[in-house]
């Protein structure tokens, strides 16, 4: 009966998990939906989503430490427990990182660079790495975590395509040159993103294999 409590208590972990990464995904969405929309109180919208971010943050952390006094797990459980911790820490600079685009996102909404849809496309991509990160965990597939590790190099690919773009019209506009860096900022943050899920990934390996490499 204990044990079964137990797995319940690492069941509800892997839920609020998931509801922390779609939080998340809801402030990426709606930070790089303001380049095109335009949308009214669009950052004090993410605002309150880094908030709920946070605290599902401080919720989750709660739950692991729960778990490692009261059940002292071992081996496999143990990792996971640990990996959730350094997981949420990640989610917590998405969540940082989404707010930073849409405080951007307010200055440049409608400049001609953002409606080319390459950094929707580029949102859409990091998005994805983070959703499939979490799913990896919860499913304890190693194969998926492996390929949102490799994913990354498409996050990559976009921001190293957008940057060009917006270094030539730079270059052949200066008059712009304010909005284009602005947007430069926007796809670095998203390369974080990027960067973020790859790490939720590695620690995705180290709950199943022990190493963040394996």
């Amino acid at each position: 009966m204990v044990r079964e409590g137990y797995r319940q208590r690492l069941e509800e972990l892997h839920t609020e998990l998931i509801r922390m990464g779609a939080l998340c995904e809801e402030a990426i969405s709606r930070a790089v939906d303001g380049l095109f929309s335009g949308a009214p109180g669009l950052r004090e919208h993410v605002s309150q989503l880094e908030r709920d971010i946070d605290l599902k943050e401080r919720e989750i952390e709660s739950m692991c430490v729960r778990l490692l006094i009261r059940e002292q797990p071992v081996a496999g459980d143990l990792r996971r427990i640990t990996a959730a911790q350094r997981m949420i820490g990640d989610m917590e600079r998405i969540g940082d990182q989404a707010l930073d685009i849409a405080e951007l996102s307010v200055r440049v909404s409608g400049a001609a660079a953002a409606r080319d849809g390459h950094i929707a496309d580029m949102a859409k991509a990091a998005s994805k790495m983070l959703t499939d990160s979490v799913d990896s965990f919860v499913g304890g597939d190693i194969d998926a975590a492996r390929a949102v590790i490799a994913y990354d190099d498409i996050v990559d690919g976009l921001f190293s395509e957008i940057r060009d773009e917006l270094t030539d019209q730079i270059s052949a506009n200066s008059a712009g040159a304010a909005r284009c860096l602005d947007l430069l900022m926007i796809i670095k943050y998203l390369e974080r993103i990027g960067d973020h899920a790859s790490n939720i990934a590695e620690w995705v390996i180290y709950s199943i294999t022990g190493a963040r490499d394996g």
